[in-house]
């Protein structure tokens, strides 16, 4: 049996929206860690570690080093050397999220399951322009 929907003027569904909102603004004034992968970047240099799901890429972030271990060891990859950068999340998400040139978005701490968290691609969180959910020549 399916969970029953919630309107979306629920009372449920604003609080949650509140409770959204104030984690995308801590995570916007927050350094992260951002680990770089293997390809180059859009200049050629190392881009940023992704996870492609469901057509949209996602930058995998992580909120502290004991996090991105957490990362490492769930990928078997524990005794490898991790190359990161520590990069505001609100330069993650209104920089290299429109950079991408494809429909991106920000997990943080992945590893984490539930305590994990997802910035969709979509308007509010991400720059009108690079959200899934924006119509080309809609006015903003």
């Amino acid at each position: 049996m399916s969970a029953p929907e919630l309107a979306l003027d629920a009372p449920e569904v604003a609080a949650r929206r509140r409770e959204f909102a104030v984690l995308l603004g801590e995570f916007r004034r927050t350094a992260v860690l951002v680990p770089l992968g293997d390809g180059p970047g859009p200049d050629g240099e190392r881009g940023f570690l992704t996870a492609d799901l469901g057509g949209i890429r996602f930058i995998l972030a992580f909120s502290d080093e004991h996090a991105l271990a957490r990362y490492a060891q769930v990928r078997g990859e524990y005794r490898r050397e991790w190359t990161y950068q520590t990069i505001l999340g609100a330069r993650l998400l209104d920089v290299a999220v429109p950079a991408a040139g494809v429909p991106c978005g920000v997990a943080l701490d992945c590893a984490d399951g539930e305590d994990g968290l997802v910035f969709p691609p979509v308007r509010g969180i991400v720059p009108d322009e690079a959200a899934v959910d924006h119509e080309e020549g809609e006015a903003t």
